[in-house]
């Protein structure tokens, strides 16, 4: 007992308080090291171009999860300044991600559903706004909550779970939702969402349906905006090598929007929907209502696993690329309190993004301080800009939705060498990617985590237990059937089982070791 004392002693010693404070804040450890000369250009230039993404992104992603578009830039703003001062990825871009968007959109539409008739007064419309912002804070302070946990039990092990093949099924097929989700938007039409199993399908049936109802105004603006972000996308991604930085399509394109739309008068003349007033500078602190935990615990949960989940895989991607070492615990506490802390500012669920952390790595970013850059503009535009986008069409914001969604559709052509590499990954994928699209996204990733584990079962039901045998001239042990010059040990019968042992594989393994041993055929 005297020695646990001391132990225990020691670890709260100066020292020790020391470590646990640079083993939790990393800016700590990284910016004493920090090469002022060579990556503060690249930081400043990587932050800025994240940054002026992050603005129209930002609100396309608010209007994904049922909330005004100012709540899309709090969530570009606020997370990303707690990540830089708690995250260990360096070359992390966090702040709003499709996945998440769409599932606290579909949450936020069940809690808080639109009246039937659909024609509501001014008041009336602030006050649904207003309760579905609630819903997604708390639905962000759940899932906070909920990784804040996990850090304090040391879960970070559990991002090993959900494998690489689920992941990318799981992102690929929400990336269809996203799509079918934006078409209303694109074609003008204005539709309840469709939430539950099969939304997919009834989204596009109720969009066929109203097709003749469809704006040819808002479609004209959808279509020039594809055909301006879809080719921009492709020539960043095929010169990334040659461009200094990435072409920022999304600003242009919402620029040049907002002045056709603003001089044609598009918004009284022929109804086009527009983004509107955004209020400036920063929302007054608010807790959540607490009251609504328990019926958002099951949404929560799941999106608590998957915004870990991406993060995690995405910091351990661009770590093993740069040479460095990430640790799964501290990123659950810099995500967990990400989301709960901007919960308090009306923010809702966010994580790491794969567009945006793509783009600040092309554009020169070395570190976490590439964030705070990103923050400045963030900033500026919500104490300053934001009246310049009041005359943004909607239908441009659901077209950089769609743009944004171009790496997670190509994912899928990644299919043929899975296939070639690993069946069983490949039947993980198809069955992941096929639940998400015909049932929902959180269903989806429940059947595909079933599924992976089941896999992981069935692996260990099909090992071979082979015989060893000596190699002559060597002290080496290879199986008997390689070859005729491998020496039994005389009197020994040395096998090798490669799988754990448990209740699972204990018959196999029993019936395995009397075969070899020759038992079990009348001999005792």
């Amino acid at each position: 007992m005297c020695r646990l004392w001391r132990r225990r002693v020691r670890a709260c010693s100066g020292p020790g308080a020391w470590r646990l404070l640079l083993a939790r804040l990393p800016p700590l450890r990284w910016l004493p090291q920090y090469r002022w000369r060579a990556w503060l250009l690249g930081d400043a230039v990587a932050g800025v171009t994240v940054g002026i993404v992050h603005v129209p992104q930002g609100m396309a992603f608010a209007l994904l999860t049922s909330v005004p578009p100012v709540f899309g830039l709090y969530t570009s703003f606020f997370p990303v300044l707690i990540y830089t001062l708690l995250g260990t990825g360096r070359h992390l871009s966090t702040g709003t991600f499709a996945v998440l968007s769409l599932m606290t959109g579909s949450a936020v539409e069940r809690l808080v559903p639109e009246p039937l008739g659909g024609n509501l007064s001014g008041i009336e419309r602030e006050q649904l706004d207003a309760q579905r912002v609630g819903a997604a804070a708390a639905l962000a302070f759940g899932s906070g909550a909920l990784m804040l946990g996990m850090f304090a039990l040391q879960l970070g092990v559990l991002s090993t779970f959900l494998s690489e093949p689920v992941v990318k099924a799981l992102t690929s097929g929400a990336a269809l939702h996203v799509l079918v989700s934006q078409l209303p938007s694109l074609l003008g039409l204005r539709l309840p969402r469709q939430i539950g199993c099969f939304a997919l399908f009834k989204t596009l049936a109720a969009v066929l349906t109203a097709l003749p109802q469809s704006s040819p105004a808002e479609l004209t603006i959808s279509a020039l905006s594809l055909a301006l972000l879809v080719p921009v996308k492709e020539l960043n991604v095929r010169f990334r090598d040659r461009l200094p930085t990435p072409i920022p399509g999304e600003i242009v394109m919402v620029l040049l929007a907002s002045v056709l739309c603003f001089t044609s008068s598009l918004d009284t003349r022929y109804n086009v929907q527009i983004v509107g007033l955004l209020p400036g500078g920063l929302p007054q602190p608010l807790l959540p209502n607490l009251a609504e935990l328990p019926r958002i615990l099951d949404d929560s949960l799941p999106i608590a696993l998957v915004a870990f989940a991406v993060s995690a895989s995405l910091a351990s991607i661009y770590a093993d690329k740069y040479s460095y070492t990430i640790d799964s615990n501290q990123e659950l506490l810099a995500h967990g309190a990400s989301n709960l802390i901007s919960s308090l500012f009306s923010c809702f669920p966010n994580s790491a993004t794969l567009a945006t952390t793509s783009l600040l790595v092309d554009a020169g970013g070395n570190t976490q301080l590439a964030g705070l850059f990103s923050c400045v503009v963030v900033l500026s535009v919500l104490l300053w800009l934001g009246p310049f986008f009041y005359y943004l069409p909607k239908a441009v914001l659901a077209c950089i939705n769609i743009s944004s969604m171009r790496q997670m559709f190509f994912q899928m052509q990644e299919l043929p060498q899975l296939w070639r590499i690993s069946r069983m990954d490949f039947a993980v994928w198809m069955v992941t990617w096929v639940s998400v699209v015909t049932l929902s996204v959180d269903l989806g990733l429940a059947v595909g985590v079933v599924f992976s584990m089941m896999t992981v079962v069935c692996r260990t039901q099909r090992v071979q237990c082979v015989a060893l045998g000596l190699a002559e001239g060597t002290e080496l042990y290879r199986p008997l059937q390689e070859s005729h010059k491998l020496l039994q040990v005389p009197g020994l019968c040395i096998l090798s089982y490669p799988t754990p042992l448990y209740f699972g594989t204990r018959g196999q393994f029993r019936h395995n070791l009397e075969w070899r041993l020759g038992l079990g055929r009348g001999k005792v």
